[in-house]
């Protein structure tokens, strides 16, 4: 089998010849750049430097040498900016990691950089994010709907994909196709109920739901018409050539749902699916959702509006183990990660124990298809490379 093969294969619900694997697929089934330099030396790659392709999550663009490396099935279309007002234009400058290493940065990323080693990101004037020393990904500090009104949220601009994004994205998604045999993997983000906290900050966001429902129940149409005018436009460009379309929204934490259910229901379930429903409409992609945290009652709510692929599968939150989930769910959604257990296997384990928990879980979540291998969320800075590589080569001998 093809990598394209080997994916569809698991995404229709049957055995391929082995388990599909990713790393760098998407933004959320990567690999902090530092560890990901880490792993490069390790393996003794040709260039210990890296692109680093998005900003605010701090991950590389994993290139063909560690695909092959890795035996990686899938390959990322990423958008253009990497952080707010930095684009990936194909033009790379060096600059200095917060762990004193270089690697390749967009050429207009000029983050200011404090005494205490603390990065932040400007963008027009306002602090947009802040990268404490050595952390894993940029923080937002800038919440432009903080304290608005339904008036003001009227007049405030939902932007859409622009044509040269636009163009850029067709020509690289045709090539990514026809050049090469990976799943192609298209992130075009989009958010109904995860993007209230970045435009209010997370705790406004979470109480106007309960004081100020006008407000909540209008941000989330205005988000919906957003995003289904970005399917359209986005599957108009690529929609021939991706086999994934990535969308990001999370509704859980460690120990349970971050809102209850009858709530998601009632504001949000509608939302998504008109998003999904359009994705459907326009191509045969297949709807991938990233949702963090334990996420088990929204399950069957997720498989009604049309999801097709949950990640990151994580296993070690409330109610959330991997047998349970596929035993109730393992056939009519693919998990797509789950791979390895991050919070305390990957980064305190060895690399033996690393072999042992990717066995286990491929043998429960790959039974007869319907599973993607990728660890639970992108892969932490501190995390050694003999366990990374250990992941990886169990995942390609079982």
């Amino acid at each position: 089998m093809t990598s394209r093969e080997r994916v569809l294969t698991a995404l229709n619900h049957s055995k391929p010849d082995r388990t599909p694997i990713d790393l760098g697929g998407s933004i959320c089934t990567s690999i902090n750049v530092m560890a990901y330099q880490k792993l490069k030396g390790y393996f003794g790659l040709t260039d210990p430097r890296s692109r680093v392709s998005n900003i605010l999550l701090f991950v590389p663009e994993v290139e063909e040498e560690m695909r092959r490396k890795l035996h990686v099935d899938v390959v990322a279309l990423d958008r253009l900016e990497a952080a707010p007002g930095v684009l990936n234009t194909g033009v790379w400058k060096e600059h200095v990691l917060p762990n004193g290493e270089q690697a390749f940065f967009a050429e207009s990323f000029e983050p200011v950089i404090r005494d205490d080693g603390t990065w932040e990101l400007y963008h027009e004037g306002i602090k947009k994010g802040m990268l404490s020393p050595l952390s894993g990904s940029f923080v937002p500090t800038y919440f432009p709907l903080k304290n608005a009104s339904l008036e003001y949220l009227e007049e405030y601009d939902f932007s859409l994909i622009d044509e040269l994004e636009l163009e850029l994205l067709r020509r690289r998604a045709r090539d990514l196709y026809e050049q090469t045999e990976y799943a192609v993997f298209g992130w075009l983000g989009g958010s109904v109920f995860e993007a209230t906290h970045y435009l209010l900050g997370f705790d406004e966001a979470m109480s106007r739901l309960v004081d100020d429902r006008p407000f909540m129940m209008r941000l989330f149409e205005r988000l919906t018409e957003q995003t289904v005018r970005n399917v359209e436009l986005y599957l108009d460009a690529v929609g021939p050539y991706i086999q994934v379309i990535g969308f990001y929204d999370d509704f859980g934490i460690q120990t349970g749902p971050m809102i209850s259910p009858s709530l998601f229901r009632e504001l949000i379930k509608p939302h998504l699916k008109k998003i999904f429903d359009r994705v459907h409409e326009l191509s045969d992609a297949r709807v991938f959702l990233h949702t963090c945290g334990s996420v088990y009652e929204f399950m069957e709510d997720f498989i009604e509006v049309g999801v097709d692929i949950l990640n990151p599968v994580q296993t070690s939150a409330f109610n959330m183990a991997p047998d349970i989930l596929k035993e109730k769910f393992g056939n009519r959604i693919v998990f797509w990660g789950g791979g390895c257990d991050v919070q305390r296997v990957l980064p305190l384990g060895s690399p033996e124990d690393v072999r042992r928990d990717v066995r286990r879980r491929i043998g429960i979540l790959g039974e007869g298809g319907g599973f993607v291998f990728a660890p639970i969320h992108n892969i932490l800075a501190d995390i050694p490379p003999e366990n990374v590589s250990a992941m990886y080569a169990e995942a390609y001998s079982v």
